[in-house]
């Protein structure tokens, strides 16, 4: 049994086994990406008041919160009309009305932000129809704020929920434009981001910058919530009176470009100017955000924020020799590989392996064009709508020094006998992740120590006691 074990093993990880590897169509195994309704919760939990409302099945609620809960450590709140096999023959109206009469007597919400899973969009559920019928049957107030969003597990992934999501509470909550209302304020969207922390580092950023602003949306106070004795359901979130003038802002700052498109063309269609960004990683990012305020404000960036700069420009030089030269791959979300990879080519490391389920084609030309502007990025190959298995098959067959994704990654990264930095969500298999910004020039320096110390305990953890020095 052993025998054939490791005669199993060794085929797997050969070149034979990965080019039949590549060569399947129709089985997808372990993708690095989740469902639409996932993305529509985070969403939600960021807006004062906002109770999330999955119209499906109790399950699928119970796996999105979960899957938030086991990876901030917080409860996540939520609730569900319950479909099950009736709903999927007679539609689930009956469920959508008391799901709502309950939801809204029990917690009392300021807004209800619906969205849908599988079972309600492949019967084709009208949940514009239903939330009028439940209104006239007085099941909750005809002037309760309720958001809707389709959110099909079956197409897109969790960046395209929160996209759909942001959208709909736009057009729910906010007043029409009006020339002669636009307010003085920057509004903030940060995109699908699982940090508390980054969320955080960007208000700090404004505000040292004296923007008058607004993040739409934002957890940081819902997912990362002090524990002061008694439990507090809305913690949080951007402000009801906010959401109302978001059409009425200045201006829009995106800071990903493919977690928030949907919503991008909705508000230009409004006539609200948009200006979308890569996602504040690294130096050059979090330069772009810095002038993309300094634009905004027509002031000069203070003193402070040119010191916090020369920080991180220290933090690089004191550290780029364990980083140059170093091979990668990396996994997960368009938004948040576009920022990593061009932190890693500032400091000289070499993607190798980049593997992106929920790629798009113009996320694709632009990582091509990132790439192909750096020496360090000509090795390197983006591998679009490949999964966490394709990935392994390349790990074991073209060996590199580190992988960057998720906690789904430490399959792979143990069977390649390379370490795993711990980026994106869900990591559940440590703690506190959450809470250090990889944004900003602090996660220019809080990037370069997780992986530069990473490397060094590995080097400690191989040496014999004639290598093992104290100084690295």
């Amino acid at each position: 049994m052993e025998a054939c074990t490791k005669v199993t093993k060794e085929w797997l990880n050969s070149m034979e086994y990965r080019e039949l590897n590549f060569a399947r169509e129709k089985l997808v195994i372990n993708p690095a990406k989740a469902c639409q309704p996932l993305g529509a919760l985070l969403c939600s939990l960021g807006i004062e008041g906002c109770l999330p409302f999955v119209h499906g099945s109790q399950g699928c609620a119970a796996y999105f919160r979960s899957t938030l809960s086991r990876h901030f450590r917080e409860p996540v709140a939520a609730v569900s009309d319950s479909m099950t096999e009736d709903s999927a023959v007679f539609g689930g109206q009956s469920n959508f009305i008391e799901g709502l009469r309950n939801a809204y007597a029990v917690y009392k919400p300021k807004v209800i932000s619906v969205f849908t899973s599988c079972m309600a969009e492949v019967i084709g559920d009208d949940i514009k129809s239903y939330l009028g019928n439940a209104k006239e049957q007085d099941a909750i107030p005809r002037d309760l704020a309720v958001a809707l969003a389709n959110t099909p597990s079956f197409k897109g992934s969790h960046i395209t929920g929160y996209d759909s999501t942001v959208k709909s509470l736009i057009e729910c909550l906010a007043k029409p434009r009006q020339e002669d209302t636009i307010n003085d304020r920057l509004y903030v969207v940060p995109g699908f981001d699982t940090y508390p922390a980054n969320l955080r580092e960007y208000k700090r950023l404004l505000k040292e910058m004296n923007a008058p602003f607004t993040l739409l949306p934002d957890h940081s106070d819902v997912l990362d919530a002090p524990n002061l004795g008694t439990y507090e359901l809305y913690p949080g979130g951007t402000p009801i009176s906010e959401m109302n003038e978001a059409l009425n802002a200045k201006s829009y700052l995106m800071l990903q470009a493919y977690s928030t498109s949907t919503t991008s063309k909705y508000l230009k269609g409004k006539g609200v100017p948009v200006e979308t960004i890569p996602m504040p990683i690294g130096l050059s990012g979090t330069d772009n955000f810095i002038q993309a305020i300094a634009k905004f404000t027509g002031k000069e960036v203070p003193e402070e924020i040119t010191i916090e700069r020369g920080r991180a420009v220290d933090a690089m030089t004191d550290c780029h020799q364990y980083i140059h030269g170093k091979k990668f791959a990396l996994f997960g979300d368009p938004d948040i590989l576009i920022g990593l990879v061009s932190f890693l080519l500032e400091m000289g490391g070499e993607p190798v392996h980049i593997v992106c389920t929920n790629s798009t084609v113009p996320f694709k030309k632009a990582m091509e064009k990132l790439l192909s502007s750096s020496p360090y990025g000509q090795g390197a190959t983006l591998y679009p709508g490949k999964d966490l298995w394709h990935l392994r098959s390349l790990l074991v067959t073209e060996p590199v020094d580190m992988l960057i994704g998720d906690g789904h990654g430490k399959y792979a990264a143990r069977d390649a006998n390379i370490p795993l930095i711990r980026v994106g969500i869900p990591i559940y298999d440590r703690v506190n992740l959450h809470r250090y910004p990889i944004v900003g020039y602090s996660g220019v320096i809080n990037l370069i120590t997780m992986i530069v110390n990473t490397f060094l305990d590995e080097i400690d953890r191989a040496s014999t006691d004639t290598y093992f020095e104290l100084m690295r």
